[in-house]
C-alpha cells in the first residue's frame, strides 16, 4: 500500500509482522476480537497514518495474508520459513521486508516501523507522534512507552542465598509508590528506526532512543489466553470512553 505523504519527504515503510504459528493462542493474529480479526486493528490505524508512506504485512501464513488483503493492505510476499521461527528476531525479518520492497519499488526508505498485531489499541496519533519524535530528534530509533505502575524497578529484588537485596536500585524503607521516580517500559505497540540502523548496523534501537508515552488503558501485548481475556475487557471499556476501533 503506497500513500502520498504531504507532511514529510521521508519515505517510511511500516511493516505489520504476523507469524502464522502461535503457541499461546492458536490463530491469534486473525482471531476475532470484538468481531474483528486482531490484525485488522493494526491495519486500520496504519492505513490512516499521515507519515507512513508504504504499508505491508510480513507473514509466512496464507490465511493471514488473505485476511490482511481483505482489509486493504499489501502482502507482497510470503515470508520464508527460516524467518518465521519461534526465536527469529525482528532484525532479519525487517531487513528482508526492506530489501524486497526497495527492489520492487526502486526506492530507498528513510525509516521503518514495526507494528505488531498483538498491540491492537495503538492510535493513529501514537504512530505519527512516535515517528515525528524520531525524525525531528535525529535519534536512531523511537519506541512507545507505558508507565510501569506497580512494577517499578525500585521493587525488584534478588536473592543471594536467602538474603534479599536490591536488584539494581535501593528501596528506602517507607517510601510510598507515588514518590518513586517515573519509570517506563516498552509498550510493544510501535518500534520505529532509521533504515541505516537496520540495514548497516543490524540493530533495532541504536544508542540514541526517544520515546512516546501511551496510557496504560491502551497498552497490552497479547501473548496468553489471560491477556486475550483482558484485551476483550479493555476494548469494551475503551469504546465506552469514546474510542473507535
Amino acid at each position: 500500500m503506497s500513500k502520498k505523504n504531504s507532511t514529510t519527504k521521508s519515505k517510511i515503510l511500516a511493516v505489520i509482522t504476523a507469524r502464522g504459528v502461535s503457541k499461546g493462542i492458536p490463530g491469534k493474529n486473525i482471531k476475532l476480537l470484538g468481531g474483528k480479526p486482531l490484525i485488522a486493528y493494526s491495519i486500520d490505524a496504519a492505513k490512516k497514518s499521515k507519515l507512513v508512506t508504504h504499508l505491508i504485512v510480513s507473514t509466512d501464513d496464507k490465511e493471514i495474508a488473505e485476511v490482511a488483503k481483505k482489509f486493504g493492505v499489501d502482502v507482497p510476499f510470503l515470508r520464508p520459513k527460516k524467518l518465521a521461527q519461534d526465536k527469529t528476531p525482528h532484525v532479519p525479518v525487517m531487513k528482508h521486508a526492506i530489501e524486497f520492497m526497495e527492489k520492487k519499488l526502486g526506492v530507498t526508505f528513510d525509516y521503518a516501523v514495526i507494528l505488531q498485531p498483538t498491540s491492537p489499541f495503538r492510535t493513529i496519533d501514537d504512530i505519527d507522534q512516535t515517528l515525528e519524535k524520531l525524525i525531528k530528534s535525529g535519534a536512531d530509533s523511537a519506541v512507545s512507552l507505558v508507565d510501569v505502575d506497580n512494577y517499578h524497578p525500585v521493587k525488584a529484588k534478588k536473592l543471594e542465598g536467602d538474603k534479599v537485596l536490591p536488584y539494581m536500585i535501593p528501596e528506602p524503607e517507607g517510601t510510598r509508590r507515588q514518590d518513586f521516580p517515573p519509570a517506563y517500559r516498552r509498550s510493544g505497540a510501535i518500534y520505529a528506526m532509521r533504515r541505516e540502523l537496520l540495514m548497516k548496523d543490524n540493530r533495532l534501537y541504536g544508542d540514541n532512543i526517544v520515546g512516546h508515552i501511551v496510557p496504560a488503558e491502551r497498552s497490552i501485548d497479547i501473548d496468553t489466553p489471560f491477556e486475550w481475556f483482558r484485551a476483550e475487557w479493555m476494548l469494551e471499556d475503551l469504546k465506552k470512553k469514546g474510542y473507535e476501533f
